[in-house]
């Protein structure tokens, strides 16, 4: 009898929390109302304890299609974890979460159900104490109590957001709400066409905020799920990569760099970054060269190609009147050469360059 393919992949992303791990897939277990629609993909970042025993002894006994990614730990590379889960499943839709979160036991369910063409749908966890979570044993998990055990100020925050969300939905806010990526459904052809999580996020932080600003490029409406589910994240001690305040994180620079980037990241489900050189390019900074180019600029009159690398395009002309069809077509900004200077200027501030202009930005006239 032929396998009926899934329509949704449960991705999750852990490294080095076994326990949790173990509670996390047996929550996703209980699931009811999704027999043999839902497969479950575990994107490790290396850990190097027992968590690949745990997840093959949970694969030798699930219904339903177990796989594993995993690759060697040299960072926190959880954009790229999610990138590899993704690349191994099938299913038409992804559902993110994390190792150290439960599921109610209609949580896929709800997703399958409220998933809409050009939609991705946000959610959030409900944080449970230190005690609370100790008591989440299987028979709890199989019982299904935990979900009464989140504190009333826990179901207030996550009330509150989502009649936020709904309110920023009606008045069309441009950026918000926020994606969390402990609960995030969207389909696998908006995920691809935006190139998946952008991998040059290493360390804690910003890969979800970036996400949602691309797909919001791309014409992809952010809604609410916690009307009707949310996950229960584990207490743990916090990460060493966690900084105290969002804005101290290590990926906040770069974020701020590239909120006006194209859609289409350089490095995620595919790697772009391999294409050739900038005509003339504007690099980030010394330090971190195994990134693409910020800028890239090429002169008119003169022959100078883009080459899709950079974050922006930009194409400096002597007359506006008179394009090169086939450089405006892909140019990201067209400027006259009087406003280049100031413009480039603007933009090496954003990435965050510390090399004067005339350095790297030549402005006389191409050959």
């Amino acid at each position: 009898m032929d396998v009926p393919s899934p329509e949704i992949a449960l991705l999750i992303s852990s490294f080095q929390r076994p326990w949790h791990l173990a509670r996390a897939l047996a929550s996703s277990a209980v699931q009811h109302g999704v027999d043999g629609r839902f497969e479950i993909v575990i994107t490790d970042d290396g850990s190097q304890d027992e968590t690949i025993a745990v997840v093959a002894q949970f694969a030798a006994e699930a219904p339903y299609s177990v796989k594993l990614t995993t690759h060697d730990h040299t960072a926190f590379q959880l954009a790229r974890c999610r990138n590899e889960g993704a690349a191994v499943s099938s299913a038409p839709y992804l559902l993110f979460s994390d190792g150290d979160c439960v599921f109610p036991a209609d949580h896929v369910r709800q997703h399958l159900q409220r998933r809409a063409a050009n939609v991705v749908m946000a959610g959030d966890c409900c944080r449970l104490s230190q005690e609370v979570s100790e008591r989440i044993d299987l028979a709890a998990i199989q019982g299904g109590e935990f979900p009464r055990w989140g504190t009333r100020d826990e179901r207030r925050r996550l009330r509150r957001q989502y009649r936020k969300a709904c309110f920023y939905r009606w008045i069309g806010h441009r950026t918000k709400p926020k994606l969390i990526g402990n609960n995030i459904g969207m389909w696998r052809a908006d995920y691809v066409r935006i190139n998946g999580f952008d991998e040059e996020f290493v360390g804690w932080g910003c890969e979800d905020d970036d996400l949602r600003l691309r797909l919001r490029r791309q014409g992809v409406q952010v809604r609410s799920i916690l009307k009707w589910t949310c996950t229960y994240h584990l207490w743990h001690p916090p990460a060493p990569s966690c900084p105290r305040a969002w804005h101290d994180g290590p990926n906040v620079r770069y974020f701020h760099a590239i909120e006006q980037r194209p859609a289409r990241c350089w490095k995620g489900l595919v790697d772009l970054t391999d294409q050739r050189e900038a005509p003339c390019a504007v690099q980030q900074g010394a330090a971190s060269t195994r990134r693409p180019p910020f800028a890239e600029v090429t002169f008119h009159p003169g022959h100078g190609q883009f080459s899709g690398r950079a974050t922006w395009n930009v194409l400096v002309v002597e007359d506006r009147d008179i394009l090169p069809l086939d450089r405006a077509a892909t140019a990201h900004l067209v400027v006259g050469r009087e406003a280049a200077a100031t413009l480039m200027s603007q933009l090496i501030t954003r990435a965050g360059v510390r090399v004067p202009v005339p350095a790297i930005l030549p402005l006389e006239r191409a050959a």
